[in-house]
Protein backbone atom coordinates (compact mmCIF):
# COMPACT_ATOMS: atom_id res chain seq x y z
CA UNK A 1 0.00 0.00 0.00
CA UNK A 2 1.14 3.52 -0.72
CA UNK A 3 -0.05 6.81 0.74
CA UNK A 4 -0.62 9.34 -2.05
CA UNK A 5 -0.56 13.12 -2.08
CA UNK A 6 -2.71 14.84 -4.65
CA UNK A 7 -1.02 16.50 -7.62
CA UNK A 8 -2.25 20.11 -7.42
CA UNK A 9 -3.48 21.79 -10.62
CA UNK A 10 -3.65 25.58 -10.57
CA UNK A 11 -6.29 27.10 -12.85
CA UNK A 12 -7.88 30.55 -12.71
CA UNK A 13 -11.33 29.10 -11.93
CA UNK A 14 -10.07 27.29 -8.81
CA UNK A 15 -10.28 28.17 -5.12
CA UNK A 16 -7.80 29.73 -2.70
CA UNK A 17 -9.54 27.92 0.18
CA UNK A 18 -11.30 24.64 -0.51
CA UNK A 19 -8.62 22.13 -1.50
CA UNK A 20 -6.11 23.53 0.99
CA UNK A 21 -8.69 23.31 3.79
CA UNK A 22 -9.47 19.71 2.81
CA UNK A 23 -5.84 18.67 3.32
CA UNK A 24 -5.40 21.02 6.31
CA UNK A 25 -2.89 23.29 4.54
CA UNK A 26 -2.62 27.05 5.18
CA UNK A 27 -5.24 29.26 3.53
CA UNK A 28 -5.63 31.29 1.45
CA UNK A 29 -3.22 29.77 -1.06
CA UNK A 30 -1.04 32.02 -3.23
CA UNK A 31 -2.57 30.64 -6.45
CA UNK A 32 -6.08 29.28 -7.01
CA UNK A 33 -6.12 25.49 -6.66
CA UNK A 34 -8.59 23.87 -9.04
CA UNK A 35 -7.91 20.13 -8.88
CA UNK A 36 -6.05 17.47 -6.93
CA UNK A 37 -5.20 14.45 -9.09
CA UNK A 38 -4.96 11.01 -7.52
CA UNK A 39 -3.91 8.77 -10.35
CA UNK A 40 -1.21 7.65 -12.76
CA UNK A 41 -1.90 10.12 -15.57
CA UNK A 42 1.39 10.99 -17.27
CA UNK A 43 0.50 14.69 -17.20
CA UNK A 44 0.54 14.86 -13.39
CA UNK A 45 0.79 11.53 -11.55
CA UNK A 46 0.14 11.48 -7.82
CA UNK A 47 3.38 11.61 -5.80
CA UNK A 48 4.04 9.10 -3.05
CA UNK A 49 3.68 10.88 0.29
CA UNK A 50 6.81 9.23 1.66
CA UNK A 51 8.97 10.08 -1.38
CA UNK A 52 7.93 12.84 -3.79
CA UNK A 53 10.61 11.73 -6.27
CA UNK A 54 8.37 8.71 -7.01
CA UNK A 55 4.79 8.64 -8.23
CA UNK A 56 1.95 6.16 -8.62
CA UNK A 57 2.84 6.06 -12.32
CA UNK A 58 6.33 4.84 -11.38
CA UNK A 59 4.88 2.15 -9.12
CA UNK A 60 2.52 0.82 -11.80
CA UNK A 61 5.01 1.10 -14.67
CA UNK A 62 7.62 -0.89 -12.74
CA UNK A 63 5.28 -3.89 -12.34
CA UNK A 64 1.98 -3.43 -14.23
CA UNK A 65 0.81 -7.03 -14.04
CA UNK A 66 1.47 -7.15 -10.31
CA UNK A 67 -0.07 -3.78 -9.44
CA UNK A 68 -3.04 -3.89 -11.83
CA UNK A 69 -3.56 -7.62 -12.08
CA UNK A 70 -3.05 -9.57 -15.28
CA UNK A 71 -6.52 -8.97 -16.72
CA UNK A 72 -6.63 -5.21 -16.18
CA UNK A 73 -3.03 -4.87 -17.29
CA UNK A 74 -3.80 -6.74 -20.49
CA UNK A 75 -7.10 -5.00 -21.21
CA UNK A 76 -5.68 -1.49 -20.68
CA UNK A 77 -2.12 -2.10 -21.94
CA UNK A 78 -0.45 -1.73 -18.56
CA UNK A 79 -2.17 1.55 -17.66
CA UNK A 80 -4.53 2.47 -14.82
CA UNK A 81 -7.67 3.23 -16.85
CA UNK A 82 -9.14 5.92 -14.59
CA UNK A 83 -8.15 9.23 -13.02
CA UNK A 84 -9.57 10.27 -9.64
CA UNK A 85 -9.73 13.97 -8.73
CA UNK A 86 -11.04 16.43 -6.20
CA UNK A 87 -12.27 19.51 -8.05
CA UNK A 88 -13.00 22.96 -6.60
CA UNK A 89 -14.71 25.47 -8.88
CA UNK A 90 -14.94 29.04 -7.64
CA UNK A 91 -15.80 30.26 -11.15
CA UNK A 92 -17.52 28.53 -14.09
CA UNK A 93 -15.52 26.13 -16.23
CA UNK A 94 -15.67 26.06 -20.03
CA UNK A 95 -18.63 24.85 -22.06
CA UNK A 96 -17.33 21.48 -23.23
CA UNK A 97 -17.91 17.91 -24.33
CA UNK A 98 -15.75 14.82 -24.77
CA UNK A 99 -15.47 12.47 -27.76
CA UNK A 100 -16.43 8.82 -28.09
CA UNK A 101 -13.65 6.25 -28.41
CA UNK A 102 -13.99 6.13 -32.20
CA UNK A 103 -13.98 9.92 -32.48
CA UNK A 104 -10.94 10.14 -30.21
CA UNK A 105 -9.04 7.52 -32.20
CA UNK A 106 -9.82 9.27 -35.48
CA UNK A 107 -9.04 12.75 -34.12
CA UNK A 108 -5.79 11.64 -32.49
CA UNK A 109 -4.59 9.99 -35.71
CA UNK A 110 -5.63 13.00 -37.80
CA UNK A 111 -3.79 15.53 -35.65
CA UNK A 112 -0.74 13.28 -35.55
CA UNK A 113 -0.77 13.08 -39.36
CA UNK A 114 -1.05 16.87 -39.50
CA UNK A 115 2.04 17.17 -37.33
CA UNK A 116 0.30 19.00 -34.47
CA UNK A 117 2.56 18.72 -31.38
CA UNK A 118 0.99 16.89 -28.43
CA UNK A 119 1.56 19.93 -26.22
CA UNK A 120 0.26 22.48 -28.75
CA UNK A 121 -2.37 24.82 -27.21
CA UNK A 122 -4.64 24.31 -30.24
CA UNK A 123 -4.51 20.51 -30.05
CA UNK A 124 -7.89 18.83 -29.41
CA UNK A 125 -6.92 15.18 -29.12
CA UNK A 126 -4.08 14.35 -26.74
CA UNK A 127 -4.71 10.58 -26.75
CA UNK A 128 -6.94 8.04 -28.52
CA UNK A 129 -9.31 7.54 -25.57
CA UNK A 130 -12.80 8.63 -24.68
CA UNK A 131 -13.36 10.63 -21.49
CA UNK A 132 -16.61 9.73 -19.74
CA UNK A 133 -16.75 11.28 -16.27
CA UNK A 134 -18.73 11.18 -13.04
CA UNK A 135 -18.70 13.93 -10.42
CA UNK A 136 -20.08 13.60 -6.88
CA UNK A 137 -20.79 16.69 -4.82
CA UNK A 138 -18.82 17.18 -1.61
CA UNK A 139 -20.54 20.53 -1.15
CA UNK A 140 -23.61 21.73 -2.99
CA UNK A 141 -22.41 21.55 -6.58
CA UNK A 142 -23.85 23.59 -9.44
CA UNK A 143 -23.57 22.57 -13.08
CA UNK A 144 -24.99 22.74 -16.56
CA UNK A 145 -25.46 19.17 -17.76
CA UNK A 146 -26.91 18.05 -21.09
CA UNK A 147 -29.58 19.60 -23.26
CA UNK A 148 -32.88 20.36 -21.54
CA UNK A 149 -36.19 18.97 -22.74
CA UNK A 150 -37.14 21.25 -25.68
CA UNK A 151 -40.58 21.98 -24.24
CA UNK A 152 -39.01 23.24 -21.02
CA UNK A 153 -36.52 25.36 -22.97
CA UNK A 154 -39.45 26.90 -24.86
CA UNK A 155 -41.01 27.75 -21.50
CA UNK A 156 -37.77 29.49 -20.48
CA UNK A 157 -37.71 31.46 -23.74
CA UNK A 158 -41.34 32.45 -23.16
CA UNK A 159 -40.48 33.65 -19.65
CA UNK A 160 -37.57 35.71 -20.96
CA UNK A 161 -39.85 37.19 -23.66
CA UNK A 162 -36.90 38.60 -25.60
CA UNK A 163 -37.64 39.65 -29.18
CA UNK A 164 -34.08 38.88 -30.24
CA UNK A 165 -34.43 35.26 -29.08
CA UNK A 166 -37.80 34.60 -30.73
CA UNK A 167 -36.32 33.25 -34.00
CA UNK A 168 -34.51 30.58 -32.00
CA UNK A 169 -37.65 29.75 -30.04
CA UNK A 170 -39.56 29.33 -33.30
CA UNK A 171 -36.89 27.00 -34.65
CA UNK A 172 -37.28 24.83 -31.56
CA UNK A 173 -41.06 25.06 -31.62
CA UNK A 174 -41.07 23.79 -35.20
CA UNK A 175 -38.86 20.81 -34.27
CA UNK A 176 -39.05 20.13 -30.52
CA UNK A 177 -36.54 17.28 -30.70
CA UNK A 178 -32.85 16.59 -31.28
CA UNK A 179 -33.03 18.14 -34.75
CA UNK A 180 -34.42 21.37 -33.31
CA UNK A 181 -31.80 21.45 -30.55
CA UNK A 182 -29.08 20.95 -33.17
CA UNK A 183 -30.46 23.77 -35.32
CA UNK A 184 -30.69 26.24 -32.42
CA UNK A 185 -27.29 25.28 -31.01
CA UNK A 186 -25.65 25.60 -34.43
CA UNK A 187 -27.18 29.02 -34.98
CA UNK A 188 -26.39 30.40 -31.51
CA UNK A 189 -22.77 29.30 -31.43
CA UNK A 190 -22.04 30.78 -34.87
CA UNK A 191 -23.73 34.18 -34.48
CA UNK A 192 -21.82 37.21 -35.73
CA UNK A 193 -20.28 39.38 -33.03
CA UNK A 194 -22.82 42.16 -33.51
CA UNK A 195 -25.83 39.84 -33.49
CA UNK A 196 -24.45 38.03 -30.44
CA UNK A 197 -24.00 41.33 -28.60
CA UNK A 198 -27.60 42.36 -29.30
CA UNK A 199 -28.99 39.00 -28.13
CA UNK A 200 -26.95 38.93 -24.94
CA UNK A 201 -27.75 42.55 -24.05
CA UNK A 202 -31.49 41.95 -24.46
CA UNK A 203 -31.36 38.63 -22.61
CA UNK A 204 -29.46 40.28 -19.75
CA UNK A 205 -32.27 42.73 -19.13
CA UNK A 206 -34.84 39.94 -19.21
CA UNK A 207 -32.78 37.73 -16.90
CA UNK A 208 -32.41 40.59 -14.40
CA UNK A 209 -36.20 40.90 -14.38
CA UNK A 210 -36.66 37.17 -13.70
CA UNK A 211 -34.17 37.31 -10.82
CA UNK A 212 -35.87 40.38 -9.33
CA UNK A 213 -39.25 38.66 -9.56
CA UNK A 214 -37.85 35.41 -8.10
CA UNK A 215 -39.36 33.70 -11.11
CA UNK A 216 -39.49 29.92 -11.45
CA UNK A 217 -36.49 30.26 -13.81
CA UNK A 218 -34.46 32.31 -11.33
CA UNK A 219 -31.55 29.83 -11.20
CA UNK A 220 -31.23 29.72 -14.98
CA UNK A 221 -31.47 33.50 -15.20
CA UNK A 222 -28.88 34.06 -12.45
CA UNK A 223 -26.52 31.57 -14.09
CA UNK A 224 -26.81 33.37 -17.42
CA UNK A 225 -26.03 36.70 -15.74
CA UNK A 226 -23.03 35.19 -13.96
CA UNK A 227 -21.66 33.77 -17.22
CA UNK A 228 -22.01 37.12 -18.97
CA UNK A 229 -20.34 38.84 -16.03
CA UNK A 230 -17.38 36.42 -16.21
CA UNK A 231 -17.02 36.06 -19.97
CA UNK A 232 -18.78 39.02 -21.60
CA UNK A 233 -20.09 38.63 -25.14
CA UNK A 234 -19.57 34.88 -25.44
CA UNK A 235 -21.82 32.53 -27.38
CA UNK A 236 -21.42 30.00 -24.59
CA UNK A 237 -23.64 32.14 -22.35
CA UNK A 238 -26.52 31.91 -24.82
CA UNK A 239 -25.94 28.19 -25.41
CA UNK A 240 -26.17 27.70 -21.64
CA UNK A 241 -29.87 28.60 -21.90
CA UNK A 242 -30.39 25.25 -23.67
CA UNK A 243 -28.87 23.14 -20.87
CA UNK A 244 -30.17 21.58 -17.68
CA UNK A 245 -29.23 23.79 -14.73
CA UNK A 246 -28.79 21.46 -11.79
CA UNK A 247 -27.76 21.62 -8.15
CA UNK A 248 -26.30 18.49 -6.58
CA UNK A 249 -26.61 18.02 -2.86
CA UNK A 250 -23.58 16.41 -1.16
CA UNK A 251 -23.40 12.78 -2.24
CA UNK A 252 -25.43 13.26 -5.43
CA UNK A 253 -23.73 12.78 -8.78
CA UNK A 254 -23.97 13.39 -12.50
CA UNK A 255 -22.49 11.26 -15.28
CA UNK A 256 -21.36 12.84 -18.54
CA UNK A 257 -20.92 10.36 -21.38
CA UNK A 258 -19.50 11.04 -24.84
CA UNK A 259 -20.92 14.07 -26.61
CA UNK A 260 -22.83 15.46 -23.61
CA UNK A 261 -22.44 19.24 -23.42
CA UNK A 262 -21.74 20.51 -19.91
CA UNK A 263 -20.09 23.15 -17.74
CA UNK A 264 -19.35 22.95 -14.03
CA UNK A 265 -20.30 26.21 -12.33
CA UNK A 266 -19.43 26.22 -8.63
CA UNK A 267 -18.68 23.84 -5.80
CA UNK A 268 -16.40 21.04 -4.65
CA UNK A 269 -16.72 17.49 -5.89
CA UNK A 270 -14.96 14.16 -6.33
CA UNK A 271 -14.57 13.37 -10.02
CA UNK A 272 -13.59 10.14 -11.72
CA UNK A 273 -13.02 9.73 -15.43
CA UNK A 274 -11.33 7.62 -18.06
CA UNK A 275 -7.63 8.43 -18.23
CA UNK A 276 -7.84 11.00 -21.04
CA UNK A 277 -7.23 14.70 -21.72
CA UNK A 278 -9.55 15.07 -24.71
CA UNK A 279 -11.75 18.17 -24.33
CA UNK A 280 -13.69 19.99 -27.06
CA UNK A 281 -14.59 23.51 -25.95
CA UNK A 282 -17.28 25.81 -27.31
CA UNK A 283 -16.88 28.92 -25.17
CA UNK A 284 -16.67 30.36 -21.64
CA UNK A 285 -12.89 30.01 -21.61
CA UNK A 286 -9.68 31.73 -22.69
CA UNK A 287 -8.41 28.31 -23.83
CA UNK A 288 -8.59 26.87 -27.34
CA UNK A 289 -12.14 26.74 -28.76
CA UNK A 290 -12.97 24.56 -31.76
CA UNK A 291 -16.65 25.00 -32.59
CA UNK A 292 -16.77 22.76 -35.69
CA UNK A 293 -15.11 19.86 -33.85
CA UNK A 294 -17.34 20.35 -30.81
CA UNK A 295 -20.43 20.24 -33.01
CA UNK A 296 -19.08 17.08 -34.64
CA UNK A 297 -18.96 15.18 -31.33
CA UNK A 298 -22.11 16.55 -29.65
CA UNK A 299 -25.14 14.40 -28.90
CA UNK A 300 -28.26 16.55 -29.33
CA UNK A 301 -30.84 14.34 -27.65
CA UNK A 302 -32.29 15.89 -24.50
CA UNK A 303 -30.87 14.54 -21.25
CA UNK A 304 -34.03 14.18 -19.22
CA UNK A 305 -32.35 13.14 -15.94
CA UNK A 306 -28.67 14.03 -15.57
CA UNK A 307 -28.38 12.61 -12.04
CA UNK A 308 -26.46 9.31 -11.87
CA UNK A 309 -28.18 6.58 -9.84
CA UNK A 310 -26.62 5.76 -6.47
CA UNK A 311 -27.48 2.33 -5.10
CA UNK A 312 -26.46 0.58 -1.87
CA UNK A 313 -23.34 -1.54 -2.20
CA UNK A 314 -24.82 -5.04 -2.54
CA UNK A 315 -21.71 -7.19 -2.31
CA UNK A 316 -18.36 -6.70 -0.54
CA UNK A 317 -16.52 -7.03 -3.87
CA UNK A 318 -18.19 -3.79 -5.06
CA UNK A 319 -17.08 -1.55 -2.19
CA UNK A 320 -17.23 -1.25 1.57
CA UNK A 321 -20.22 -3.34 2.59
CA UNK A 322 -22.90 -1.37 4.49
CA UNK A 323 -23.70 -2.52 8.02
CA UNK A 324 -24.83 -0.71 11.16
CA UNK A 325 -22.82 2.50 11.37
CA UNK A 326 -21.65 2.23 7.75
CA UNK A 327 -23.57 3.85 4.88
CA UNK A 328 -22.16 2.82 1.49
CA UNK A 329 -23.42 3.51 -2.03
CA UNK A 330 -21.97 3.02 -5.50
CA UNK A 331 -22.68 5.13 -8.58
CA UNK A 332 -23.79 3.15 -11.62
CA UNK A 333 -21.84 4.13 -14.73
CA UNK A 334 -21.95 2.30 -18.10
CA UNK A 335 -18.20 2.26 -18.78
CA UNK A 336 -15.48 -0.39 -18.32
CA UNK A 337 -12.81 1.96 -16.95
CA UNK A 338 -14.15 2.89 -13.54
CA UNK A 339 -16.68 2.49 -10.75
CA UNK A 340 -16.89 4.78 -7.72
CA UNK A 341 -18.44 4.20 -4.31
CA UNK A 342 -18.91 6.55 -1.35
CA UNK A 343 -18.89 5.35 2.26
CA UNK A 344 -19.68 7.14 5.49
CA UNK A 345 -18.28 5.39 8.57
CA UNK A 346 -19.19 6.33 12.12
CA UNK A 347 -16.48 6.80 14.75
CA UNK A 348 -14.60 3.75 16.05
CA UNK A 349 -15.81 1.43 13.29
CA UNK A 350 -13.83 -1.41 11.70
CA UNK A 351 -14.82 -3.43 8.66
CA UNK A 352 -13.21 -5.29 5.78
CA UNK A 353 -12.69 -4.01 2.24
CA UNK A 354 -13.55 -6.97 0.04
CA UNK A 355 -12.91 -5.33 -3.34
CA UNK A 356 -10.95 -7.41 -5.85
CA UNK A 357 -8.25 -5.91 -8.02
CA UNK A 358 -6.45 -2.60 -7.52
CA UNK A 359 -8.24 0.37 -5.99
CA UNK A 360 -7.72 3.84 -4.57
CA UNK A 361 -9.24 4.94 -1.26
CA UNK A 362 -9.66 8.72 -1.03
CA UNK A 363 -10.53 10.31 2.32
CA UNK A 364 -12.56 13.54 2.24
CA UNK A 365 -13.58 13.76 5.91
CA UNK A 366 -11.93 12.48 9.08
CA UNK A 367 -9.22 9.86 8.79
CA UNK A 368 -8.99 6.09 8.44
CA UNK A 369 -6.43 3.36 9.03
CA UNK A 370 -5.96 0.55 6.52
CA UNK A 371 -4.58 -2.69 7.96
CA UNK A 372 -3.88 -5.89 5.97
CA UNK A 373 -4.83 -9.14 7.67
CA UNK A 374 -1.29 -10.46 7.30
CA UNK A 375 1.79 -8.76 8.77
CA UNK A 376 2.18 -5.71 10.96
CA UNK A 377 1.91 -3.06 8.23
CA UNK A 378 -0.76 -0.37 8.44
CA UNK A 379 -1.43 2.94 6.71
CA UNK A 380 -3.02 6.05 8.23
CA UNK A 381 -4.90 8.06 5.60
CA UNK A 382 -6.04 11.56 6.62
CA UNK A 383 -8.49 13.81 4.78
CA UNK A 384 -7.12 15.15 1.52
CA UNK A 385 -4.92 12.11 0.88
CA UNK A 386 -5.49 8.70 -0.69
CA UNK A 387 -4.14 5.15 -0.56
CA UNK A 388 -3.21 2.89 -3.46
CA UNK A 389 -3.80 -0.82 -2.90
CA UNK A 390 -2.30 -3.00 -5.63
CA UNK A 391 -3.92 -6.10 -7.06
CA UNK A 392 -1.39 -8.43 -5.41
CA UNK A 393 -1.91 -7.09 -1.89
CA UNK A 394 -4.00 -8.53 0.90
CA UNK A 395 -7.43 -6.87 1.13
CA UNK A 396 -7.16 -4.54 4.15
CA UNK A 397 -9.53 -3.73 6.96
CA UNK A 398 -10.57 -0.08 7.29
CA UNK A 399 -11.04 1.58 10.68
CA UNK A 400 -12.00 5.00 11.97
CA UNK A 401 -10.81 6.64 15.17
CA UNK A 402 -12.66 9.07 17.43
CA UNK A 403 -14.36 10.87 14.52
CA UNK A 404 -16.55 9.74 11.62
CA UNK A 405 -15.00 9.54 8.15
CA UNK A 406 -16.11 9.74 4.53
CA UNK A 407 -14.17 7.82 1.92
CA UNK A 408 -14.45 7.24 -1.82
CA UNK A 409 -13.28 3.96 -3.32
CA UNK A 410 -12.32 3.95 -7.01
CA UNK A 411 -11.89 0.66 -8.84
CA UNK A 412 -12.12 -1.03 -12.23
CA UNK A 413 -15.48 -2.88 -12.45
Amino acid sequence: MYLLDGAIRNYAWGSHQELAALREAPTPTEHPEAEMWFGAHSGDPAPLAADHTRTLLDVITSAPAQELGSFISQDFEGHLPFLLKVLAAEKPLSLQAHPSTQQAQEGFARENAQGVPLDAPDRNYHDPNHKPELIVGLTRFHALAGFRDPQKTLALFDALAVTELQPFAEMLRAEPDANGIRAVMTTLITLTRGHLHDCITAAQQAAQRLVAENDAWVDEAATFLNLVSEYGVDAGALCALLLNRITLEPGEAIFMGPGMLHAYLHGVGVEIMANSDNVLRGGLTPKHVDVPELMHVLQFDALLDPVAPAVPVETPTHGIFPTEGIDSVEYLTPVPEFRLSRTRLEAEMTTDIGVEGPFIVLVTEGSVTLTPHTGDEYLDVPAGQAAWVGSWEDRPAIATGESPATVFLARVP
